[in-house]
């Protein structure tokens, strides 16, 4: 596998703000945030995309969305009246520029719709 730089963030090869981590997953601050809260929640294994996620990979997505839930409470973005978005995108065109698998959890500003 050539080098992967969320692998290298989850070996700690990387310094990144860690907010949360876990046996399955870490949980970092994105280091070009759209909003004031913008977390990234990778598995520690290596997966490529959400195109690439098998039913043997349910553990590992369940616990990221747990962190990210968790993420939101902590950084005070999860109740009912302000809320958050969870994030995957998968592809060039969805502009998914590190091919590992990682949930954005971005919040504490209003968000518009449709995103991009």
């Amino acid at each position: 596998m050539s080098a992967c730089l969320f692998c290298d963030v989850v070996a700690g090869k990387v310094p990144a703000e860690v907010v949360r981590s876990t046996e399955k997953v870490v949980a970092f601050r994105d280091i070009n945030p759209t909003a004031p809260v913008h977390v990234l929640v990778v598995p520690r294994r290596h997966i490529e995309n959400a195109a690439a996620l098998e039913l043997e990979d349910a553990e590992e997505v369940a616990e990221m969305l747990v962190t990210a839930r968790e993420v939101a409470n902590d950084e005070g973005i999860a109740s009912s009246d302000r809320g958050y978005r969870l994030v995957m995108n998968v592809g060039s065109d969805a502009m998914n520029s590190v091919p590992h698998l990682h949930l954005h959890v971005i919040g504490g500003r209003a968000m518009t719709w449709p995103p991009g």
